[in-house]
């Protein structure tokens, strides 16, 4: 996709956003777009930033940190790490990123406060079936909520899921309203989900962060093994 298709696409992608809450009864503010740029070059960054984007989400702290090498300085950026964060790579993603929405375990909570990096971390929540879906089970989230609050370097955003891949967004819709009941049921007010083809469900059901690749950034090369 040519980089000059990038602020169209980003205005597209904004535009459904403010119709989609202004049809929810919500003012479009609350909502935070994250342009997913994972595998896209540095120069699409650049290129949306120059629209008016700020939060940009990553997958891969390896992929990530040469790409911010190639970076010029950017003033209010902000970078989500969003893909699955091992826990050997904590330490990297506490200095590359400002959010992590990808936190399921105690044991990772307890590692990224030591670094002394101000963070903030949505929980996420696997509420599918699927094998191949992170996630920390409901049950887990009172004790995982204990240890953030408990960790002076790390400050609760909010919790994050992903439903299955289907066509179709309403499908989508019985899993981002679960999270919301999880959310509402631990005084927890930030809610990660929804992307290319379910956002407008997505923040009828109450998102705060819609996490958007595709549609602004066109598809993706596969990721080389």
């Amino acid at each position: 996709m040519s980089l000059s298709q990038v602020p169209e696409r980003l205005r597209a992608v904004l535009d459904r956003v403010s119709a989609a809450a202004r049809r929810a009864g919500r003012d479009p503010d609350e909502v935070t777009l994250v342009a997913v740029s994972k595998r896209k070059p540095a120069a699409d960054i650049v290129a949306a930033y120059e629209a008016g984007q700020r939060d940009f989400g990553e997958n891969y702290v390896q992929e990530f940190a040469a790409k911010a090498a190639l970076l010029p300085v950017l003033p209010g950026a902000r970078f989500h790490m969003i893909g699955r964060l091992q826990s050997n790579k904590a330490k990297r993603a506490a200095g590359l990123f400002a959010a992590i929405h990808t936190l399921d375990s105690v044991k990772l909570a307890r590692r990224l406060n030591r670094f002394g990096t101000t963070l903030e971390v949505f929980l996420e929540i696997k509420l599918s079936h699927e094998q191949t879906k992170a996630g920390m089970d409901a049950e887990m989230l009172g004790q995982v909520l204990d240890a953030v609050h408990a960790s002076s370097n790390l400050r609760l955003a909010g919790l994050m899921t992903m439903p299955p891949w289907n066509l179709d967004p309403e499908r989508s819709r019985p899993y981002f309203r679960h999270l919301r009941v999880l959310a509402d049921r631990h005084g927890v007010e930030g809610l990660s989900m929804g992307m290319s083809h379910d956002l407008e469900v997505a923040i009828e059901e109450g998102a705060t962060h819609v996490r958007v690749g595709t549609a602004i950034f066109g598809k993706r090369e596969p990721k080389l093994a």
